[in-house]
């Protein structure tokens, strides 16, 4: 089993498709195990995407993150980090595969109504930036 950090960006809040991204994720076998709606400060924006500092993109990215609430949560399951990047698609909605979140809803490549973890350090960090031990929980069966 493997955990993975995805979050429902502030165009997925605002669009309503929160349940729609979990059931996605969901029917695809990957359990969710922890879940909270936050409103980031730009201080915090800045804090999670600070590899990304030095992009031309980061000023922009972390203006938007905090533009309204978002959804992170700890997702659970076999290959959990390779399938939920899967069923998000491509960052860039144009690239992604039909059928996927980003094709289906989003409108750019920076509104993109998901986030998710790119490998099992970037998860690890990722996971332990939203949540403490206390509020992951184990699924039962």
């Amino acid at each position: 089993m493997q955990r993975t950090l995805s979050i429902v960006k502030p165009d997925g809040v605002n669009k309503n498709l929160i349940g729609e991204v979990i059931r996605r994720f969901e029917k695809a076998g990957i359990g969710v195990i922890a879940l909270k709606m936050v409103h980031l400060t730009k201080k915090q924006a800045e804090g999670f995407y600070a590899v990304h500092r030095q992009r031309p993109f980061f000023d922009s990215l972390t203006t938007f993150m905090c533009s309204g609430p978002i959804v992170p949560m700890v997702l659970e399951g076999k290959d959990a980090i390779k399938k939920v990047r899967d069923i998000m698609g491509a960052t860039n909605p144009k690239d992604a595969a039909p059928g996927t979140i980003r094709k289906d809803f989003a409108d750019s490549i920076e509104s993109n109504i998901v986030h998710g973890s790119d490998g099992p350090d970037t998860a690890a960090f990722e996971i332990s930036y939203f949540f403490n031990a206390t509020e992951i929980f184990e699924l039962k069966g």
